[in-house]
């Protein structure tokens, strides 16, 4: 009887769950594009277009975000009662590039896009900004009336296929894998190659324990030539998604400027996650949080750990803890606690992996009178020497070349995600 009981009680929890997504939306996805420009501390957003898509893959009991992590949040209200009924935070590859030294002199526009389930009626959809002492701030606001004959259609018609299949996708996290520079003959090498990221991506704890809560599919559009771009090597390939090493003149920073086109190809499937593999042996990759990860599909050793790493930052909001290797310059200001998990100014600690520390931890953690694999709080991390500490010695968020694990800290976070997203 005791069961019987718990068994209504979820039930009648699901029930109600599902009738606070259907008070507000369908299962349906609106997109909002816009364009994100400014330079170094200015930024503005001016917008495009509304496109309806298919699917909505995303939780319809989680609608609130409530981790707080990115330095953007996107949240609909409703027109009449001012209701916040979804939000979800995010970063972009603009935020990055603002602390490129290019920004400093020069002006810049990034496509870049939203998603929402489609609301039944009438919403205010605004976006909000982290500044540098991580308040946020609103920046852009726009009325949608669901009615509106202005809302497009997903354009593009593209085939999908499944890689992993567990379940409801309200239900379980949501990968679409997308292919860069593969030829009209290479559609059987994609597919080999979308096996072979869900035999690697399950072959790192905690995702291994996790893989009935995942699903993984793959969506089909050729690229008339093959590879990303490599300007360092005045390689300039014409793709589907217009890849390109040297991002931020970082040899391999490997991104995509056109966050809409990744959309236009990535709606054909439902999904919660956008993870892009490129046709090269070269290695490089990149991934931002809650946008999208993209990583070689061919370099010879390390093709499974580049993912892995990537999409740390792209699901779990982790921070890179390595040092140097890239142009950003006072990318986490000393006087602010970062909002990534697994990386600390000290400023705000208590919030962080505090209450990990073994007993008697020093705080600082000297590298030298601690254990490799002791949590600790190690200083240099995102990408600078001094002022940003990390939770281990090393970690695959740091130098993934010399180890197969994460640490606590990062394990933890991941775990979080994959909680929120199931529920």
């Amino acid at each position: 009887m005791k069961y019987m009981f718990l068994l209504v009680v979820i039930l009648l929890f699901a029930q109600k769950s599902d009738a606070q997504f259907s008070k507000y939306f369908i299962n349906k996805t609106l997109r909002l594009d816009y364009y994100h420009c400014g330079k170094t501390g200015t930024e503005k957003f001016f917008f495009d277009e509304l496109i309806e898509e298919p699917f909505w893959a995303g939780s319809k009991t989680n609608l609130i975000d409530t981790k707080g992590y990115g330095n953007h949040f996107v949240e609909v209200r409703t027109a009449g009662t001012n209701e916040l009924i979804y939000s979800r935070g995010y970063c972009t590859l603009f935020g990055e590039w603002q602390t490129t030294p290019e920004a400093k002199t020069t002006e810049k526009c990034y496509p870049e896009s939203v998603v929402m389930p489609f609301p039944l009626e009438k919403v205010v959809v605004s976006i909000t900004s982290r500044n540098k002492e991580g308040i946020f701030q609103k920046m852009f606001e726009y009325s949608v009336d669901p009615n509106s004959y202005f809302i497009k259609k997903q354009r593009k018609d593209l085939p999908v296929f499944d890689v992993v299949k567990s379940g409801d996708t309200a239900e379980k996290v949501d990968i679409v894998l997308l292919p860069e520079g593969y030829t009209e003959n290479q559609k059987e090498l994609f597919m080999e190659d979308c096996r072979k990221f869900s035999d690697e991506f399950f072959g790192y704890a905690p995702y291994s324990q996790n893989k009935n809560k995942f699903n993984i599919r793959g969506v089909w559009a050729a690229s008339k030539q093959e590879g990303p771009d490599i300007p360092g090597d005045n390689v300039w390939n014409e793709t589907c998604i217009q890849s390109s090493f040297y991002t931020f003149n970082s040899e391999r920073y490997l991104m995509v400027n056109d966050f809409q086109g990744i959309r236009d190809v990535a709606g054909n499937a439902p999904y919660d996650y956008i993870y892009i593999l490129a046709n090269t042996t070269k290695y490089g990759g990149g991934a931002i949080y809650n946008f999208y990860g993209i990583s070689a599909a061919h370099h010879e050793d390390e093709t499974g750990k580049i993912c892995i790493h990537e999409f740390g930052h792209l699901f779990a909001g982790l921070g890179d803890e390595y040092v140097g290797g890239v142009e950003y310059s006072d990318f986490y200001p000393t006087n602010v606690e970062p909002w990534e998990p697994n990386l600390t100014t000290l400023v705000d600690f208590d919030k962080k992996w505090k209450n990990m520390l073994p007993e008697g931890s020093p705080v600082p953690t000297p590298e030298k009178q601690w254990k490799k694999e002791k949590l600790g709080v190690y200083e240099g991390g995102g990408y600078v020497t001094k002022g940003v500490y990390r939770p281990w010695i090393n970690c695959l968020m740091n130098n993934l070349h010399t180890i197969d694990i994460f640490c606590p800290v990062c394990s933890k976070s991941i775990q979080k995600a994959i909680d929120f997203d199931c529920k």
